[in-house]
């Protein structure tokens, strides 16, 4: 069945919008690149068109929920694309959850249709024996191809309201079920707006975010900005990280800009033979979506000395982005994640909104027109997550004499040992810098005298010589007031992440609450 589609005079301005801007403007220019091809803004602007009238021609209407389940490629972007202008509501979904996680994202968003890449076909049809709702599905390497074909190209002229949803963005799910934070048209557009502007990006950035998936709100909102201003997409193939391949994508692409998480950078910075290659394209390189140690950032900014350093600091809710420190600060403020960007206002607060004293730790809670609208068809936790009108974070930072903020833990992370509190970031980042540490993650543990104990989980330089317990015993005593001291640690291969990148200490603390640990002898 057709959907009739309107006739009437848009006054937004969506990412659909743009894109249909710079194909009237700059049609020859490329808009996306991907795995040595790529579309001209006239190909990307057709196809949408294309996509979005097979869509309403299959049902799909304004406000219906469209998934997208689909490995990096053009084609996911062209269905967010697609979804935008038809005025449906984008529902990102990762694509390395298993058949009943994907069902329940389906079938708590309400999706009516799904479009889904032929390699995770077998998990899309498990999902949907629980997800009856869906109806329409278009199958990239399949039949999607042939539904774009033979939908007219004619101009879709629907009025899309800014403050409409535009995508639910499911949270990480480190503990329980995740969220659908549903973000408007005004939010995304507020928040590219404000990132181009605080950062000054320009024309003929050529923009690559392989540090997050496109179903990752990092991956999202990092394509918009080249959207904005007619700049170029470069999206890297799905897969295992390979830093040898992001650099060669750097230099092949002449890419500008550049996001990855600390994990990654990590690799990228301990390529040999990186002084050689040229990456002299490189304006900004960012890092975010995770904790980085201050040893990290100060390689970076020696390996990449032509770029300016950024750290973006924020989440799902929020667009993403809420803070940015900038290069000049990179070494001056180094460990910060900056001040506030352009249309965020803060508070740091403590449990009864009161704001703490500068220097304490409290809750960042925020004020902005990129938050998020609401949890979707969750109204008790989206009327916690605003108690007392402000968007809280559940991030507990500090802020300096300058302003400059500091994060310390996640609220629900912090771990209260004996009476203290004890910030996790804090005792990572000093574990971090000692030379036998690859990476390291602390957890509380029960304990039958402190109530809690940290426990670090540590990832070493060289499994064949990993550092003992004295060692970094030791190492601590020098750095840290004694009641922060890990009691216990453990030797791993590698710390388990989620596709964001971030530690999944939820599956950590599963683990080592009855593990075999090696405890520091002075502790």
């Amino acid at each position: 069945m057709s959907v009739p589609i309107p006739h009437v005079q848009g006054r937004g301005m969506t990412a659909a919008d743009q894109l249909a801007r710079w194909a009237g403007r700059t049609p020859d220019a490329w808009a996306l690149r991907f795995d040595g091809g790529g579309r001209t803004y006239a190909e990307l602007d057709e196809r949408v068109t294309r996509l979005a009238r097979a869509l309403a021609d299959r049902g799909v209407g304004t406000g219906d929920r469209v998934a997208v389940l689909g490995l990096n490629s053009m084609e996911v972007w062209e269905t967010y694309l697609a979804g935008v202008r038809l005025g449906a509501i984008v529902v990102p979904v990762n694509f390395r959850l298993v058949a009943d996680e994907v069902a329940y994202v389906l079938t708590d968003s309400g999706a009516t249709a799904l479009v889904v890449d032929a390699a995770l076909g077998e998990v899309a049809t498990k999902a949907r024996e629980q997800a009856p709702g869906v109806t329409t599905v278009l199958t990239i390497g399949g039949d999607l191809e042939e539904a774009v074909a033979a939908a007219s190209a004619e101009a879709l002229e629907i009025e899309v309201d800014e403050d409409e949803p535009a995508f639910i963005m499911y949270t990480s799910g480190t503990t329980g079920r995740p969220k659908g934070a549903v973000l408007t048209h005004r939010n995304l557009l507020v928040h590219v707006f404000s990132q181009v502007t605080h950062l000054g990006w320009a024309p003929d950035d050529r923009v690559g975010v392989p540090g997050a998936p496109l179903f990752h709100i990092a991956g999202l909102a990092g394509g918009l900005p080249p959207l904005l201003l007619g700049g170029t997409h470069v999206i890297l193939r799905s897969g295992g990280f390979d830093p040898v391949a992001t650099l060669d994508l750097v230099e092949r692409e002449r890419v500008s800009n550049i996001f990855l998480v600390p994990a990654m950078w990590a690799a990228v910075v301990a390529v040999p033979g990186i002084a050689d290659r040229d990456l002299s394209s490189l304006r900004r390189i960012s890092w975010g979506a995770a904790p980085a140690s201050t040893t990290l950032l100060r390689t970076m900014i020696d390996t990449f000395p032509q770029a300016e350093v950024i750290t973006a600091f924020g989440q799902t809710e929020c667009s993403p982005v809420t803070c940015l420190l900038r290069g000049e600060d990179s070494i001056r403020k180094i460990g910060s994640v900056g001040t506030p960007m352009l249309n965020v206002e803060v508070r740091v607060v403590d449990d009864a909104m009161r704001d703490v004293p500068q220097g304490d730790v409290g809750e960042i809670v925020y004020r902005s027109p990129m938050v998020m609208r609401e949890y979707w068809g969750k109204p008790e936790a989206t009327a916690e997550a605003f108690a007392g009108g402000w968007f809280h974070s559940g991030d507990l930072v500090r802020q300096d004499e300058d302003g400059y903020l500091y994060v310390v833990d996640r609220k629900k992370d912090m771990i209260i040992t004996g009476g203290e509190n004890v910030y996790c970031a804090e005792v990572e980042d000093v574990l971090a810098a000692h030379p036998g540490v690859a990476e390291v993650a602390l957890i509380g543990v029960p304990d039958a005298r402190y109530g809690e104990a940290p426990l670090a989980v540590v990832a070493p330089r060289d499994p064949a010589s990993p550092p003992t317990p004295e060692e970094l015993g030791a190492w601590c005593r020098e750095r840290l007031a004694r009641y922060k001291h890990p009691r216990e640690y453990s030797i791993v291969q590698a710390l388990p992440r989620n596709p964001s990148g971030k530690v999944l200490k939820t599956a950590l603390r599963a683990e080592h609450r009855a593990g075999s640990l090696v405890s520091d002898p002075a502790v």
